[in-house]
Formats: C-alpha cells, structure tokens, sequence
C-alpha cells in the first residue's frame, strides 16, 4: 500500500471524515483483481452475539477480551503460535501451541464451532512472515477453504482477514512493510485469490496493521499525549526488553477497536479505554485525551478502505 491511505487518516483525525471520504472513494492502491469498485459495502449486522477468531499470537487472548468488553459478545478461539491457515485446518498436535479460549461460551475446536453454525462472524488471519505464508503454505487456499467451511455452517456468517504486521526490526522497515504489504501481499495475494477460487465468496479486510501504523506515526510526529514511540504499543518482558512482534495492552486496544469499527461499522469515537485482560486483571491504558485521539485515528484508518465494507458515512457517528 502506498502512504496515501494512512496520510488521509491523519489528516482526517484532524479535520472529520472528509479526507477519509475522498480516499474511500480515490484509492487506488490494490491490484487490479481487487478493484475498489467491485467490493459493494455492507450492511452493518444487527445484533453481533459471537465471533471466532482462527490465528495465533497476534491474536493473543488479552485483544479478544478487550473486543468483548467493547461490543458486548460472546467470543471463541483457536490460537497457536506463529500458525498458518494450513496448520490450524489439521487441528490438535499440527498446530504448535494449540489453545482453545473462550468467553461467554464453551471453548470449541474452530471446525467444530463453524459447523455449529452460531457464530455471527468469523476473523482469520496467517502466520508472520506473510510473504512465507504464501509461497510455503497457499494462503489463498487455506483462507478459501476456511470460509467456505463457515459458510456451510452459516450462509450469513461475516468473514473477515485480519492484516497483521512484522517485526519492528524488520530490515526492510516495520512501517514500510507496513504500507507495502497491504497491497501487495494482503489483499493481492492472499484475499484476492482466495476470493476467485470457487464459492468463497467476499472477505473483508480487518486493517490493524494500518491503524497500529497510523498511531506510531502520530505518536512519532508528538501528537499523542503520553505516548511518543511505536516501542509504546508492543510489549516488554519482565526485564523491560523490548518484544519486537507481540503487542503489549495499547497496541491490544488499538487493535481491538480496529476489529470494533470494521464489525460493527460504528464509530469507536467514544468507547471506554479502561479496559480489562484476558485474565481479568486492569489493562495499561492510554491516557483519556490520546485515547480519544487513538480513536478517531482508528475509524478515520477504517473508513479511508473499502475493503473493510463500511463506507465513511457509516462511521460520521
């Protein structure tokens, strides 16, 4: 992706939706397999009672919990760690780190809760390093064969990708990669595929790596108070080192009110920043002024992609 998009958030964070509203309508940034004038907007869904999440640790357990308290559903996954699409479809000892979590719900294997056909939406995501997700294990495949098996459970299931990120030390550049690889790898070469295979029909696009982008950068640029370095959204082991690809409780929200704005196609302008873990133990949080900015940041992110399916006006309130 080029830096269009994120530059019309920014400025849209500054100045209402009406930047957002003109990319949404002037983007141009994916391959032509991905044209912007075919992915037709959602309706938002009435009433969101649970979700499956299908990934690994960037899905994690503490951005479920948080997505929860925010939404108020009900929510399952299957996590490993550093897991493809591939592996999780073999289930048990193929998925390295195999757990089941769940809240408000039993904990079920992810074939078995699709079948079930009681999950309102299901978000997958690949493995990190995406461009080896490709070429070694056929995204596009596993993410057809995914969806189609939800919607054999569910025919009104939503499915959404969601676009995760790299290592902060990542030799090309973590915001590089960032903004590269939503075009080229995400939508081009995993979505869009996936879309033309027989009876997948339409994914959309959960952007967090867009919004995680978008906050460093207006953190990076001073303009978050509080809070002045991508290092800030990622978190730190008991020593205070740095972990270069897991998210800590701020970038947990972030990410979270990305899936929040896309989902339910509302504004996260407002929403409660005080939020709990997984565990249920208080989560670090922005502070109330960042946090509103934080917000306004995300839905602006949001409301600049079409492929999420919610156009600008959707998120005005």
């Amino acid at each position: 992706m080029n830096r269009r998009v994120t530059i019309a958030g920014l400025l849209a964070a500054a100045g209402g939706l009406g930047a957002s509203a003109l990319a949404w309508r002037r983007w141009r940034g994916a391959p032509p397999a991905m044209a912007v004038a075919d992915r037709l907007p959602l309706s938002p869904l009435q009433q969101v009672d649970s979700i499956y999440h299908l990934g690994h640790s960037l899905v994690g357990q503490n951005m479920p919990a948080m997505l929860a308290q925010m939404g108020g559903h009900a929510y399952a996954s299957q996590v490993g760690w550093g897991t493809t699409l591939q592996q999780h479809w073999n289930e048990g000892a193929e998925v390295p780190g195999y757990e089941l979590h769940a809240k408000g719900m039993p904990e079920m294997p992810a074939k078995e809760a699709l079948a079930s056909g009681q999950f309102d939406v299901l978000v997958l995501t690949e493995m990190v390093e995406i461009r080896d997700a490709i070429r070694w294990f056929d995204s596009p495949r596993w993410l057809s064969e995914w969806t189609r098996l939800a919607r054999q459970g569910n025919a009104d299931i939503r499915v959404y990708l969601y676009e995760t990120w790299h290592n902060l030390d990542d030799p090309a550049g973590w915001l590089e990669r960032i903004d590269a690889d939503l075009s080229e790898q995400w939508l081009g070469r995993v979505l869009a595929p996936a879309e033309a295979r027989r009876d997948t029909g339409m994914i959309y696009l959960i952007p967090a790596g867009q919004a995680m982008a978008a906050v460093a950068r207006a953190a990076e640029d001073g303009h978050l108070p509080g809070v002045t370095s991508r290092d800030d959204l990622f978190a730190r082991d008991d020593q205070g080192a740095l972990d270069t690809i897991h998210i800590g409780d701020l970038g947990s929200y972030v990410v979270a009110l990305t899936h929040f704005a896309v989902i339910w196609q509302r504004s996260p302008v407002g929403l409660p920043h005080r939020l709990k873990r997984g565990d249920g133990s208080e989560a670090d949080s922005f502070g109330e002024e960042a946090a509103r900015q934080v917000q306004t940041i995300v839905r602006d992110v949001v409301a600049g992609l079409p492929y999420t399916g919610v156009t600008p006006q959707r998120l005005e309130t």
